[in-house]
């Protein structure tokens, strides 16, 4: 397997990309000289092994940058680091023109970076690197170029197969950059998806002078300009500040910071076979000892009505258990599991009162913990939620394939005879409207908690939608199945209705049943019938206005003269009064466009027409992109419509006939 190429040079003059080096005597020459001698012992003498200068006086003064990369932890080896950078760009000139310099200069190796200019790359208008201003300066093009390295072999195998790899280095990379941009001081980190199909290597770092918010911004633009369904095996993009690597081998000497490995869920307990021998030498000591009444017992037996009822239940038992063996059949692996009944007895202490999260319109959600430690939720599903055998089997066939830090992971399965349980990861912080339509909780969400938990729903989307081995529209999208890890990380949840496209084909009409919660339909799933990937994206646009404001869409909440809370809120941005949606407990005077820029992405989500909303492809770019114009929304769906209820409803309606609603309690699981 190739290697990506571990350096890259780019060097730039006045004029153009060519390289043409200034005069012998040149001022700037000599600048760069003294920068040379000094900037490895400064980055080398760092705590965090970082440094900028600036020498001499405009025009002719050097601005330069050097950065070791984290995993480099000793003095002397970053310093010469950078003072072997400085030789290897000098390196590029004819011995003719040792004397002489280049304007402009990137490099990136193994162990660190380093940049230089003949304009300002230091200033503060500049922290990422891409948004460069100078008056048609050569480093403008230097700024927002990104530099990249690739391997040379693709990733292969199958459509289904190359799918989930991508889905895999995708969630690698997303929670890479994001743990890079929360650590301090160093803003870098290293990971690792070990997974059963694949291992992929992953490198993200910032320079540590950028603030969280400015670092996660540089990386995720950078991420997002990969196309993740035609990656290579292996590569590296760059710019100033930023940058990041995967390989699928391990290019640093340090252990993974971070690792995504899926924990191997609990081996499944074998059934008991005890009561089995004792019956097979019962009947060995009864035909051996006592013959007469071994025959007359048998003719009881298959003579007896019971026992015949009991021998017809057997096989209908049987029947059903072969049905769900074939259903499981390969299931049971490393990351997923199927348990017996008893185990989840023993985990939730009997389905106890004092264990349960939640109750939901499927059933109830119980704590439970196996003996090895591993905490788990166990939602059992009742007997008349509604959630027959056909959606069991489709939550557990699908979030199985289904691997993304967004998304729920489903640990295993339990199918005994009425009983239906599945066994999620468990989340202690419940779910999202636990949060956000709580007066008192939703202030323990500052800004930067609900711009991560949008853009995280976004990314769990579009995994969905275009990442995944399967194409998926989840069709219940709401604040009660978004789930919240230990570090408020959100997770999509509860795939029961979701609808499973095998092809390119991502439209498609029911003529059986309409189904999802009100409220949060798209009025095209919920008047006709046919739905698409854009109903996700208008309840996800319906997700936003509330995270904004804290308060349901409908509910009996007070809008004014507006009936629902897309309706209010989209007055409100036609009378540039914003502000009066946002909830009053968040900072808005300091990140008052980034709020803005919310509520513009979340009224372009729920437009009326399905055509007019853009794509989850379209959302997260408009989240990672702060410089991206965003046009100017349409008046959404259900303007004039009122709400249903007081409550949240999931309903499952046939086209054209009364709807059959059932309400569904939605405390935080």
């Amino acid at each position: 397997m190739a290697n990506a190429v571990s350096g890259i040079v780019l060097l730039l003059v006045l004029g153009g990309i060519t390289l043409f080096p200034r005069a012998t005597a040149d001022v700037f020459c000599h600048n760069l000289k003294q920068v040379a001698a000094t900037l490895p012992k400064n980055t080398a003498s760092s705590k965090v092994h970082f440094a900028t200068t600036v020498f001499g006086q405009p025009p002719d003064a050097v601005y330069a940058l050097a950065l070791c990369r984290g995993d480099v932890d000793k003095d002397t080896t970053c310093g010469e680091c950078v003072a072997t950078t400085f030789d290897k760009i000098n390196s590029t000139l004819s011995p003719a023109q040792q004397l002489q310099c280049y304007q402009a200069a990137y490099y990136y190796g193994d162990g660190c970076s380093l940049v230089y200019s003949v304009d300002d790359i230091l200033s503060s208008s500049n922290t990422t690197g891409e948004n460069y201003t100078g008056d048609d300066k050569p480093f403008t093009r230097f700024n927002t170029k990104n530099w990249g390295n690739w391997s040379t072999n693709n990733i292969t195998g199958d459509a289904d197969d190359v799918a989930h790899t991508v889905g895999l280095l995708n969630e690698l990379m997303l929670k890479t950059i994001q743990t890079a941009a929360s650590t301090t001081p160093g803003r870098f980190t290293t990971g690792v998806m070990d997974s059963p199909t694949i291992v992929f290597y992953s490198m993200a770092q910032c320079t540590p002078d950028l603030s969280d918010s400015k670092c996660l911004e540089c990386l995720t633009r950078l991420l997002g300009t990969l196309n993740f369904m035609t990656l290579r095996m292996g590569g590296q993009l760059h710019v100033i500040r930023c940058f990041f690597r995967y390989e699928s081998y391990q290019f640093y000497d340090s252990k993974p910071i971070l690792h995504l490995g899926r924990p191997s869920a609990p081996t499944p307990v074998t059934a008991p076979v005890k009561h089995k021998r004792r019956m097979y030498n019962f009947w060995i000591i009864l035909i051996a000892v006592f013959p007469p009444a071994a025959a007359a017992f048998l003719c009881f037996i298959f003579c007896c009505p019971c026992f015949r009822s009991y021998r017809k239940g057997s096989r209908r038992t049987r029947d059903l258990k072969a049905q769900e063996e074939l259903i499981w059949q390969g299931k049971s692996s490393s990351e997923f599991s199927v348990f017996e009944f008893e185990q989840l007895l023993e985990a939730t202490d009997n389905f106890s009162e004092e264990n349960k999260l939640g109750q939901g319109g499927f059933g109830a959600v119980y704590k439970g913990q196996f003996p090895e430690g591993l905490e788990i939720a166990v939602k059992r599903l009742s007997s008349h939620s509604g959630q027959g055998f056909m959606e069991f089997k489709n939550e557990v066939q699908l979030i199985a394939k289904l691997q993304h830090m967004n998304l729920v992971r489903l640990l295993g399965c339990c199918s005994q005879e009425e009983e239906k349980i599945l066994v999620y990861e468990y989340l202690p912080n419940k779910s999202l409207d636990f949060f956000i339509f709580d007066e008192n909780r939703r202030a323990l969400l500052n800004w930067n908690k609900r711009i991560a938990i949008i853009e995280g729903i976004a990314h769990g989307l579009l995994y969905l939608h275009k990442h995944s081995r399967l194409r998926v529209i989840h069709r219940d999208l709401k604040p009660s199945n978004i789930l919240l890890d230990g570090e408020m990380n959100p997770k999509i949840s509860d795939f029961g209705l979701a609808k499973i496209f095998t092809s390119n084909n991502t439209e498609e009409s029911t003529t059986r049943r309409v189904v999802g919660t009100y409220g949060y339909m798209s009025p095209e799933y919920a008047c006709e019938g046919l739905f698409s990937i854009k109903s996700d994206v208008f309840s996800f646009g319906v997700l936003v206005l509330e995270i904004l404001g804290g308060k349901r869409n409908s509910g009996g909440q007070d809008y004014g003269n507006f009936i629902n809370l897309l309706g209010y809120a989209w007055k409100l941005y036609e009378e540039e009064r914003w502000g009066e949606l946002i909830d009053s407990s968040l900072d808005t005077i300091n990140h008052s466009e980034e709020m803005m820029r919310c509520m513009n992405i979340a009224l372009l989500c729920v437009q009326e027409k399905a055509a007019d909303r853009p794509t989850m492809l379209d959302v997260v770019a408009m989240l990672s992109n702060k410089s991206m114009v965003l046009v100017k929304p349409k008046h959404p769906a259900y303007f004039n419509l009122s709400s249903v209820g007081n409550e949240e409803a999931s309903i499952a309606t046939q086209p054209s006939s009364i709807n059959n609603v059932t309400i569904s309690v939605t405390t935080g699981r």
